[in-house]
C-alpha cells in the first residue's frame, strides 16, 4: 500500500502540473497571430472631421477614432490605415497626393483582412449632388424638386456608365494583391430621411421634392457597390436598415453623418464618431469578428 504521504504529494503534484499546463495553454492562447489588416478608402473610412487627427499625414485628414481603429482596438489586429479623404477609386493604383503611395501598394500575400468604403468622390457624385441639390433648394425656398428638374438622370447616368465600372476594377485589383484576405466593402450608411423633414431645411438645405432624388442617387451608388462586390467575391456590409432614422436630419446623439449646416464635425455630411463606432460595429457583426 502507498504511503499516505507519499500519495499527497503525488496528488499535489499531479495537481501543480495540470495548473502549469492550463497556465500555459491560456498563454498560448492569448500570444496567437493577431490579423494583419489593411483599410483602404474614402474620408468615409479615414473618419475625415472626427478628432482625433492622425498627425501622419494631415493632407488624408484621417482620424485615429474611424471605424478601422475601431475594429483593430477591438479585434487585436495589426492595422496599416492608409485611408485618405477624397479618395477616389483610381487612387488604389495611382498616388493621391505627392508622397502619398497607391493604397493597394500596401497590400500583400499575408495580409488577412481588407475593409473599404468608396465610390462616392468618383465623377463627384456625392458633392457634386449635395452642392447642385442645396444650392436649388435654398433658391426654391425648400419647394419642389428644382435638383431633379434639372439634373434628371445624370448623376445615376455617370454611376452607371463610369463608377460601377471603376468599383469592379479596384476591387479585384485588391483580391489581386491580397489573394489570402478576407475583403469587406462598405456602403454608405443615409445621408438623407426617406422623406422631407421641414425641419431639417437649416441643417440640409434640400427642397422637399429633392430629398427623395438625393436618396435614390445615394441608393444607386451602394447597389453599385454590392454588385461590384458580388461580382468579384468580396463581402458587401450593407447599412441601408442599419443606418436608417442615424440621417443627417437627425438630432444630435442619434445621428451617424452631420449635416451640411449646423453642425458638430469641421467635415459636413460625413459620419461622426458615433457612425464611425456604429459602421465598426456593423462590419464585425457581418464578417463575424470578436
Amino acid at each position: 500500500m502507498q504511503n499516505p504521504a507519499v500519495r499527497r504529494v503525488m496528488t499535489a503534484t499531479a495537481a501543480a502540473v495540470g495548473t502549469l499546463a492550463l497556465t500555459v495553454t491560456g498563454a498560448a492562447a492569448d500570444t496567437s497571430p493577431s490579423l494583419d489588416y489593411v483599410a483602404l478608402g474614402d474620408s468615409y473610412s479615414a473618419g475625415s472631421g472626427v478628432l482625433p487627427v492622425d498627425p501622419t499625414n494631415l493632407l488624408c485628414l484621417r482620424s485615429t477614432a474611424n471605424y478601422p481603429h475601431v475594429i483593430a482596438a477591438r479585434t487585436g489586429a495589426r492595422l496599416d490605415d492608409v485611408t485618405c479623404g477624397a479618395a477616389q477609386t483610381k487612387h488604389f493604383a495611382q498616388s493621391q497626393y505627392p508622397g502619398v503611395a497607391p493604397q493597394t501598394d500596401a497590400l500583400g500575400a499575408d495580409t488577412d483582412l481588407v475593409t473599404l468604403t468608396i465610390g462616392g468622390n468618383d465623377n463627384g457624385t456625392f458633392i457634386n449632388a449635395i452642392t447642385a441639390c442645396g444650392t436649388a433648394g435654398v433658391l426654391s425656398g425648400g419647394k419642389g424638386s428644382p435638383c431633379a428638374d434639372k439634373h434628371g438622370s445624370s448623376f445615376d447616368d455617370q454611376i452607371e456608365a463610369n463608377t460601377y465600372p471603376a468599383l469592379k476594377e479596384a476591387l479585384r485589383s485588391v483580391r489581386a494583391k491580397a489573394p489570402n484576405a478576407r475583403v469587406a466593402a462598405l456602403g454608405y450608411p443615409w445621408i438623407m430621411p426617406a422623406t422631407a423633414d421641414p425641419s431639417c431645411f437649416w441643417k440640409l438645405p434640400i427642397a422637399a421634392g429633392d430629398v427623395p432624388y438625393l436618396r435614390g442617387i445615394q441608393e444607386h451608388l451602394n447597389q453599385a457597390v454590392r454588385r461590384a462586390a458580388e461580382e468579384t467575391g468580396v463581402t458587401y456590409v450593407d447599412f441601408s436598415r442599419v443606418s436608417e432614422g442615424h440621417d443627417a436630419c437627425q438630432a444630435a446623439g442619434t445621428r451617424w453623418i452631420e449635416p451640411l449646416l449646423f453642425g458638430q464635425s469641421l467635415v459636413p455630411v460625413h459620419p461622426n464618431a458615433l457612425g464611425e463606432r456604429r459602421m465598426a460595429e456593423h462590419t464585425m457583426d457581418v464578417l463575424g469578428l470578436d
